[in-house]
């Protein structure tokens, strides 16, 4: 018995699926996270997300996201490892990942400025 977990096609992956795995806060942190560690490494453990969520919700995350052909999980050993279908993505709907991604970073930067303002106000 494998213990890859079955992952959606390229002709599979559907967009209502996407968008709506992406409007989940969590999600669209793991999304954003795993983009920004491509230049360093194509995936990342799942150990490395735990400063996002407890354990088993993770899983069911990644369980989302996987479903929806978001990325792709590579079991070894007691590790999973996980990465964006990129080209996959790309390939079916061109630009989104890259639109999505450039939205979240602006949000991301947001409330680091908020933080500021309230700093400058408190002086």
């Amino acid at each position: 018995m494998s213990r890859t977990p079955p992952h959606p096609t390229r002709e599979q992956i559907e967009l209502p699926l996407v968008l709506d795995c992406l409007s989940d806060p969590i999600r669209l942190a793991i999304v954003y996270q795993l983009a920004q560690q491509e230049a360093v490494s194509s995936e990342l453990c799942c150990g490395d997300f735990n400063g996002l969520s407890g354990k088993s919700n993770l899983t069911y995350h990644f369980a989302k996201l996987r479903d929806c052909g978001l990325m792709r999980t590579r079991v070894a050993g007691t590790n999973r490892f996980v990465r964006l279908r990129r080209e996959d993505l790309e390939a079916r709907f061109p630009g989104l990942l890259d639109a999505v991604l450039n939205s979240a970073a602006k949000d991301a930067d947001r409330p680091q400025l908020v933080a500021e303002c309230d700093e400058v106000k408190a002086d």
